[in-house]
């Protein structure tokens, strides 16, 4: 598996052969197959890798918490929701379900030694990233282009799934 600090440049080298495999697998690929290869790839590749020895998602990415995590978060940190807001996080990025996003990338939790400051209250979406055990993989097949250039196992995941499908 690529380290952290090579996955956007072999990324960026893969990017057209990538495009042509998404288009592939949106003519070519059973959905149901699709996802069954993702989680099947996600439970292997995760089952022994450490993402805080990476913590790229968090260094090209802005962080978003839920509008019910902020006074959890807020207590985590020991100051008020008031405060939390107004330092860490943007007006909410989702007028309907009330989420912020940090107001930087990356992540304003993520501290010096690139551990994450809200410890066991990080947020699910952080935890469920990059999505790859998720289903219905196939509408997502853009978006999961984007992280191909940020997360190893996904770069992984999506080299695996040319070689289990026999895309050249």
């Amino acid at each position: 598996m690529l380290r952290p600090s090579q996955v956007q440049f072999y990324a960026k080298k893969a990017e057209n052969k990538n495009y042509r495999f998404r288009s592939w697998l949106k003519m070519h690929a059973d959905p149901d197959d699709l996802d069954a290869q993702f989680l099947r790839l996600h439970k292997e590749l995760f089952s022994g890798y450490d993402c805080s020895r990476c913590r790229n998602c968090c260094k090209h990415y802005c962080g978003t918490i839920p509008a019910e995590d902020v006074e959890r978060d807020a207590e985590h940190l020991h100051m008020s929701a008031d405060a939390f807001v107004e330092k860490y996080l943007d007006s909410p990025a989702d007028q309907e379900t009330g989420s912020y996003n940090t107001k930087h990338k990356p992540c304003d939790f993520l501290d010096d030694q690139e551990n994450c400051i809200l410890g066991d209250c990080v947020p699910q979406n952080c935890l469920d990233y990059p999505y790859t055990d998720k289903p219905d993989r196939m509408e997502s097949l853009l978006s999961f282009l984007e992280t191909v250039a940020v997360c190893p196992v996904a770069y992984e995941i999506c080299e695996r799934l040319k070689g289990h499908y026999g895309f050249q």
